[in-house]
């Protein structure tokens, strides 16, 4: 990988090039080019004159529009990373380069943390609920059983918590499996674990969740149960998953 679409700079995910925070110093070792900042630019990557490309299905940063006009620069593939976990991710993509022996021992090095961390961690009361809060918005992304996180947690041994029936909720960024918009009288219904987990969160996250009155009721708020799980957590890779797990191990 040479180079790479990236994000606002210098957000609550991202480093000075809007690369994510997990791997911004790998990046930078690795000469990692920032190829545009959000949208996406065709012009930009036949520049750079790659022998592949790759684009996400959904999501803020999906190039999905421009396929047509990426598959005459080079093999393009479409990747799903909406509907699994990142170790089933990067084994495709370990198979799509050629890499299939590095992506299993970096899986099977994580896989042997994660066990370790299951039988540290005591569990907070369950179920829970885990999101990406944005407190300007007042709104929430739920992360759902089918999400990185979500699955993460469960391998754990964490509960999640169901949304209540009829909840209008809504999907966008195309039809994503990994998240549910929450947003208006439907975030506090749709906040109704016994615990709270923020991913892309920090405690000024927190502290915005206790802070707001209309989620003073929740069980979550009114037992004190609000945790950031960091900053770096946004997307969840090797890195971020690494320090999910150090940041779980902490609290619990």
């Amino acid at each position: 990988m040479i180079a790479s679409g990236a994000t606002t700079p210098n957000n609550r995910v991202a480093d000075d090039q809007g690369f994510l925070r997990q791997w911004s110093k790998v990046a930078k070792e690795r000469k990692l080019q920032r190829l545009y900042i959000g949208e996406p630019s065709a012009e930009a990557v036949a520049a750079q004159m790659p022998d592949l490309i790759l684009i996400s299905a959904t999501g803020g940063d999906s190039a999905l529009a421009l396929y047509d006009q990426l598959s005459t620069i080079a093999p393009t593939l479409i990747i799903n990373y909406d509907d699994k976990s990142w170790q089933s991710l990067l084994t495709q993509l370990g198979e799509i380069t050629g890499h299939e022996k590095q992506a299993a021992e970096r899986i099977a090095q994580f896989d042997k943390q994660l066990a370790a961390a299951k039988e540290q961690i005591k569990l907070p009361p369950q179920p829970v609920t885990a999101i990406v809060y944005t407190a300007a918005a007042h709104s929430a992304n739920l992360w759902t059983p089918e999400s990185a996180q979500g699955q993460m947690l469960e391998q754990l041994g964490f509960t999640l918590a169901k949304l209540p029936a009829g909840l209008n909720a809504s999907q966008s960024q195309g039809k994503r499996h990994d998240i549910i918009q929450l947003g208006g009288e439907n975030l506090a219904a749709g906040l109704n674990g016994e615990s709270l987990f923020l991913f892309a969160g920090d405690q000024k996250d927190a502290d915005a969740i206790y802070a707001n009155p209309l989620l003073a009721h929740l069980p979550a708020v009114q037992n004190k149960q609000v945790y950031a799980l960091g900053t770096e957590t946004f997307r969840l890779d090797y890195y971020s998953a690494t320090q999910v797990l150090e940041r779980l191990k902490a609290l619990f």
